[in-house]
């Protein structure tokens, strides 16, 4: 740094301080009745030492679920909210089209009692379903995890098989593939049948559909946002493609349904143009 911007360095660092002894100043006149906002030290992708998490760019993750460590997530996998992906003393690896649905916890085992390296592989168009917990385990493709089951260290779910809601799968248990186990522990409880098989794919297919209008909607900067906020309640206009995401009909009058050029001044001066 030569020492035009050692001076300028200077100068911003003394801005800085000013600003923030008279915030303190500010906060202390205004006795009981300041409030003074928190920083919060979340990162959604986070480094553990040389561990780098790799997120596909069309990969959605939501803002308030971790990854951290060696995670890699495929092409159009989702992340949901409150997710957490602990890669730190081995590897997590998602593929492409899964989900992972919301407050479901994936770690990994470094060694256990039988002295295994177990990392967590998750294969292609798996879902996982919420608050589930897997750890130092493999699923493979097509295969449905329900919500709130647990896979202990070296559970194997082969292709296209099912995981009931609330298992508990004991260590090292193989799941065959076109089986449904459930239970505490869990074990056999009948084949898939066409349905279920069915139900597997459109699952995968609309949790990804709906991830796409999540991901929109969160890249939006605030100041959209807050411009959105206006619009709708003077206008009460809806973004259809969104709520079509979410299962919603919605009827607006046709007076209420605001022109594509933005408020109605807007419009009728670009006709004129």
């Amino acid at each position: 740094m030569g020492t035009l911007g050692k001076a300028i360095y200077t100068v911003g660092f003394w801005v800085r301080e000013t600003g923030q002894a008279l915030d303190r100043l500010g906060s202390r006149l205004q006795g009981n009745y300041y409030f003074q906002e928190q920083l919060s030290r979340h990162r959604t992708v986070m480094n553990v030492f040389d561990k780098v998490p790799v997120v596909h760019k069309e990969a959605f993750v939501a803002p308030s679920a971790s990854l951290m460590g060696a995670v890699r997530v495929g092409q159009g996998s989702a992340i949901w909210y409150g997710c957490i992906l602990r890669g730190d003393v081995n590897s997590i690896s998602v593929g492409s089209g899964t989900n992972i649905l919301d407050n479901s916890l994936l770690h990994v085992a470094k060694s256990n009692l039988a002295g295994k390296v177990l990392p967590v592989k998750i294969g292609d168009n798996v879902t996982v379903g919420h608050s589930a917990v897997l750890h130092g385990c493999t699923v493979e493709d097509e295969s449905f995890v329900g919500t709130g089951a647990t896979l202990l260290d070296g559970v194997v779910v082969e292709k296209n098989a099912m995981v009931a809601p609330g298992a508990l799968v004991r260590q090292n248990t193989r799941i065959p593939s076109g089986e449904v186990w459930g239970g505490n522990p869990a074990k056999f409880l009948r084949k898939l049948n066409d349905e279920e098989r069915s139900f597997f794919s459109e699952s995968t297919t609309d949790n990804a559909s709906l991830a796409q209008g999540h991901a929109v909607e969160n890249a939006k900067p605030f100041d959209k946002v807050e411009f959105e906020k206006v619009l709708r309640k003077k206008f009460a206009a809806k973004v259809e493609d969104y709520d079509s995401l979410l299962g919603a009909v919605q009827e607006t009058s046709p007076e209420a349904v605001l022109p594509k050029n933005g408020l109605p001044d807007e419009a009728a001066k670009s006709a004129n143009k």
